[in-house]
Parts: structure tokens; sequence; C-alpha cells
């Protein structure tokens, strides 16, 4: 399959690579220009992983923040979100002719936000997971396409929960749906809204939905999304 990848770090990286051995084609990517808290654009090294990972092999690069469906080229079967911080509009997800799917490091309906392992681990949760959705307009609120729940080990951070367990959990998922994807197979389960949390991101901006317009006096609607006006 023709994927356009969204995404940002190792993880997004580690997803391109995988997809890439299962024989798809990553066609074009989105990411930040550079890692976080570098400020030199003259130097790759600054530049996000993904970025840095799309340039020797010729794939074109799109800055993150400014992506919109002119640039999705044709005949994308596929966008895949992962660690996208990136809200993908519905004109952007009509340019891939299968599916948009995503990664969310937590059992969704649960922690859906952008903080979601930091706050399984200030709740104390046990038990947690990782779920890959279909991207809709509501933010973490689309049909599951897989999940797989795992134990919270006894003294875990936030980042040691991800990178020994939730990143490598998301690799999989990804590629088992877009495996199923590619055979017809299509799994699309609701969410129980009636179970839903979600908590706020600590420390950093409001999720960036660039194709997306907010109405005068907006308010939120449910926690997890505003009230806007389509593209």
């Amino acid at each position: 399959m023709n994927i356009y990848l969204s995404g940002q770090g190792a993880f997004a990286v580690q997803v391109a690579d995988a997809l890439g051995e299962e024989g798809h084609r990553i066609a074009g990517v989105a990411a930040p220009r550079l890692r976080r808290g570098h400020s030199d654009e003259g130097n790759a090294l600054s530049w996000d992983r993904l970025r840095a990972w799309a340039y020797p092999r010729s794939v074109p690069w799109t800055d993150s923040a400014e992506l919109r469906a002119m640039h999705v080229p044709d005949g994308v079967d596929l966008i895949v979100a992962a660690h996208s911080h990136a809200f993908i509009g519905r004109r952007t997800r009509a340019r891939a002719a299968v599916a948009a799917i995503g990664y969310h490091p937590s059992l969704l309906p649960l922690h859906r936000g952008r903080d979601a392992i930091r706050w399984t681990i200030r709740d104390g949760d046990k038990v947690t997971g990782g779920s890959v959705y279909h991207l809709t307009e509501r933010t973490d609120g689309g049909p599951i396409a897989a999940q797989e729940h795992l134990f919270v080990p006894p003294g875990s951070t936030a980042g040691t929960l991800w990178r020994e367990h939730l990143a490598p959990l998301g690799v999989r998922l990804l590629v088992r749906v877009v495996t199923d994807l590619a055979k017809g197979r299509r799994v699309e389960v609701p969410q129980d809204d009636k179970l839903a949390t979600w908590e706020p991101a600590m420390g950093a901006p409001p999720l960036f939905k660039p194709e997306l317009i907010a109405l005068p006096g907006s308010e939120p609607v449910d926690g997890s999304r505003w009230a806007l006006h389509g593209e």
C-alpha cells in the first residue's frame, strides 16, 4: 500500500521502517521541522527524526504545522498518524483511498488527549494498553480498529512505559491493521462515549487543528472537541 505518514520522533521512524519491511511504500511524511529543544534549521542533526529519515530516501516531507490535503500525493491508500500532534482534517483524510488511522497509547475511550501516558501514571492505573483507531473529526474518538492491553510494571514512569511497552505495542498494532486493510479486512468498533475520559495536556499547547476554524463564541462540546466550522 502507498502510505502517507504523519508523526514525529523515534516512534514514527520505527513505524516507517516496520511498514517498509512489510512491503508498503511511504509516499510522503509530515513531521515537525525540528526536534524539541533544537533551533538550528541548517543543522540536519536538529531536524525531527522523521524528517531526517525522509531526506536521504527522497521521501517528500511537509512541516506538520502546514499539513493540508494538497500535501498528500495522488495515489495514497492510507494515512497513518504515528505520534502526530497535528489534527488531520476531513479534506486531508479524504485523500486516502482506503482509510486514515492513528495510534493512541491508551485503551480508548479511556485517557483521550495528548498526555494519556502521563495521566495513566498519575492516576495509578494498573492496566493500560494501545489502540489503533480510524481518524474522524473527534479527537481520539473514532472507531477502534485494533486494541490490546498490558499491565503497568511497578515503578514505571511515563518515559519507560512508552519506550519499553506502549511504543513497541503501537508499531505492532499499526502493522497489523495496515496488513488487514491491505487484505480488505476492515474493523470499526464504535467507542462507548459513556466510558470516555478526557484529560488536558500537561504543559503543552492544545492540539493544532489547521483545517478547522472556530466559530466566534464557541464552547467545548464534550471535553474532547470544540464547536467548529468544517473546512
